[in-house]
């Protein structure tokens, strides 16, 4: 994460970028986090998609419940002992995007979950969470969708799609992010 986390400031302040909209999706929001904790003055918002939210000192593992910690452990060492599959493909995805998904999803190292995010502040950037509500029987993102619903420094969505919205409601998706940039910050 912290390679992600760098390259990605890097590029917001060689291509001179501010202002910037973060979306972090999944495992992506403690990337998004982490890179918002660095450059927060090249950020206008955080946008949190069905996301995981971390605290400094947090890594993946840590919010994730110990039976998650145990079976990504152990999908490591069924695969090469480093690297972790992709989680399942949510069933409401269609035939062609399952597909089109089973081509580009690759295995990813079990550190970047390991990996704990040391924040150098507290974040106080406009921030919103989107919580997707065709939940797994885990429902892995209540929480953080909780934490952000009841802190009224977040603004909090929900939208009817399964976890990869992006590719089984991208036009609901988008017409929603659409609202959430328009909003005053």
């Amino acid at each position: 994460m912290k390679l992600i986390s760098r390259t990605f400031c890097r590029s917001l302040k060689y291509e001179d970028l501010s202002e910037i909209v973060l979306v972090g999706h999944s495992y992506g929001g403690m990337v998004a986090t982490g890179v918002a904790d660095r450059v927060r003055d090249r950020i206008a918002r955080l946008i949190y998609l069905d996301a995981f939210v971390p605290t400094d000192g947090q890594c993946l593992m840590d919010a994730n419940p110990p039976t998650v910690r145990q079976r990504m452990q152990e999908a490591a060492k069924a695969a090469d002992g480093w690297r972790v599959p992709s989680n399942p493909i949510p069933p409401d995805t269609s035939e062609a995007d399952v597909k089109w998904i089973s081509e580009r999803r690759v295995l990813q190292s079990i550190k970047c979950f390991e990996q704990p995010l040391a924040m150098r502040g507290n974040l106080t950037l406009p921030r919103s969470y989107v919580y997707f509500t065709r939940v797994t029987p885990a429902d892995t993102f209540r929480p953080f969708a909780e934490r952000a619903k009841n802190d009224p420094n977040w603004h909090y969505y929900e939208l009817d799609a399964s976890h990869s919205a992006h590719v089984t409601a991208p036009e609901a998706l988008a017409r929603l992010l659409q609202t959430i940039v328009s909003q005053p910050t």
